[in-house]
C-alpha cells in the first residue's frame, strides 16, 4: 500500500473493528470468552435461555456452577448477555453477538469447493448461476437469501456523441468504459448547425473522457460551460444526463430464495413483522437499499454483518443480516445476503458466504485464462 494512499471507508472500518476487538480483549479474559461462546452456541442451537449448569457440561473449563454464575453475572454487567426473565438463564445481547461475529470474521476461510469449476463449465448464463446459488444458500442455511447480478461500480466516461434530431431536440449517446450505452434526449431553444455541434462534441469528449462521477466536479463543469459560450445550457443538460447514467445501478437484478424460511423462527412470526419482511423480499426495493449500504460499508474481509438495529433497513431490526461482496472483475461487483433471526448460526452462514464469494471472485479472469 502506498504511503500516500488516502484513507478509504474500508480502512476506517477495519481500524474501528481492530480497536473494538482490542478493547473487548481487555474486558474479557479467556474464561469469559469461552463461557460467552458457550452461551451463544447453545442459544443458537436451542433458542432457549442458557443456564450455568448447561455451560458446566458444555465447556472444558471444569468450573463449578457457582463460578460460572459469577462469570455470567460479569458478562451481563458488561452487556454481552441478558437475562430475559427472573431466575431464567441468559441469552446473548446484540453486543454479545457482535463479539462472536467479529471473532468469526478473523478465522481462516474454509477451503473453496469445486463449485467454481461447475459454475464456469456447466452453466452458461450468470442469471442461472445466481438463481441456483440463492437456492443453494437458502437450503444450506435455512434462512432467507438474496444475490444481486453484477454491476459496474467504477463507471467512467468513454465517449459522448451529440446529434441533431430536429430543431427542438438533440440526441446524446453516452458510452461508459464498461460499454454501457445510454441514449438521452436533450431539449434545445434554437436549431444548432453541424459545425457548432462538432465543436461541442470535441469539447465534451476532450474534457470528460476517462473521468468518473467523482472527478467531474464543479470546476470541470464551469470550465466546459465557459468554453461552450452561448451553448453552456446544452453542456449543463449533458451533465445532468451523465450524472444519472453514471450514478444508476444499471438493470441490477436481485434473486431471492427461502423467504418463507423466516416463518420457521417464532421471534419473527409476529403477523406484522412476517408480512413486512415477506413484502420486502417480494418488492425488493428495500433490498436495493441494503445492497447500496453493503457496498458503501464493505469491510476488508468482504463480509458485512448487521445485527438488530445496525441494519440500514428498519423492517429488519429484529433480524441479523450478513452480506458479502463478490467481484467478477475490476469494478464488476455484486452482493450476496442472508437474512435470519439474531440467533442465526453465524458460523455456518459466514462459511457459506465465504465459500460462495470465493467461487464467484475473479470468475471472469479464471474463465479467460482457461480459454
Amino acid at each position: 500500500m502506498s504511503a500516500n494512499k488516502p484513507f478509504t471507508t474500508q480502512m476506517v472500518i477495519a481500524m474501528d473493528n481492530f480497536e473494538r476487538t482490542e478493547t473487548e480483549a481487555m474486558e474479557l479474559d479467556e474464561r469469559k470468552v469461552k463461557i460467552l461462546d458457550a452461551v451463544i452456541r447453545n442459544y443458537l442451537a436451542t433458542g432457549e435461555p442458557v443456564g450455568s449448569r448447561t455451560i458446566s457440561k458444555y465447556t472444558d473449563l471444569n468450573l463449578s456452577s457457582a463460578t460460572i454464575r459469577n462469570e455470567m453475572a460479569d458478562l451481563e454487567e458488561l452487556g454481552y448477555i441478558v437475562q430475559p426473565h427472573t431466575s431464567a438463564g441468559r441469552i446473548p445481547s446484540d453486543k454479545g453477538y457482535r463479539f462472536y461475529v467479529d471473532h468469526l470474521i478473523q478465522e481462516k476461510d474454509k477451503e473453496v469447493s469445486d463449485m467454481k469449476e461447475f459454475v464456469i463449465e456447466k452453466t452458461q448464463r450468470m442469471e442461472q448461476v445466481l438463481q441456483q446459488m440463492a437456492k443453494m444458500l437458502a437450503t444450506n442455511t435455512n434462512y432467507a437469501t438474496m444475490i444481486t447480478s453484477p454491476s459496474y461500480h467504477t463507471n467512467k466516461v468513454k465517449f459522448i456523441q451529440l446529434s441533431n434530431v430536429d430543431d427542438t431536440q438533440l440526441l446524446a449517446v453516452i458510452v461508459m468504459n464498461n460499454n454501457l450505452v445510454k441514449n438521452r434526449m436533450i431539449p434545445i431553444k434554437e436549431p444548432i448547425d453541424n459545425e457548432t455541434l462538432l465543436k461541442l462534441n470535441l469539447l465534451l469528449n476532450s474534457g470528460l473522457n476517462g473521468l468518473s462521477i467523482q472527478e467531474i466536479n464543479l470546476g470541470v463543469i464551469s470550465k466546459l460551460k465557459e468554453q461552450a459560450g452561448a451553448h453552456g445550457d446544452i453542456v449543463s443538460e449533458v451533465f445532468d444526463e451523465l450524472a444519472e447514467v453514471i450514478g444508476q445501478e444499471d438493470d441490477m437484478e436481485i434473486y431471492t430464495s427461502g423467504a418463507t424460511n423466516i416463518l420457521k423462527y417464532p421471534e419473527l412470526t409476529d403477523a406484522n413483522n412476517a408480512a413486512t419482511l415477506l413484502t420486502a423480499f417480494e418488492e425488493k426495493e428495500q433490498l436495493r437499499e441494503l445492497v447500496a449500504d453493503s457496498l458503501n460499508e464493505e469491510s476488508e474481509s468482504g463480509i458485512q454483518v448487521y445485527i438488530g438495529n445496525e441494519s440500514p433497513i428498519q423492517t429488519m431490526k429484529d433480524c441479523s443480516v450478513v452480506t458479502a461482496t463478490y467481484e467478477l472483475g475490476e469494478g464488476v461487483k455484486g452482493t450476496i445476503g442472508i437474512i435470519g433471526p439474531k440467533r442465526m448460526d453465524y458460523e455456518n452462514v459466514m462459511n457459506n458466504l465465504k465459500n460462495l464469494k470465493n467461487q464467484l471472485d475473479g470468475i471472469f479472469d479464471h474463465k479467460n485464462k482457461k480459454e
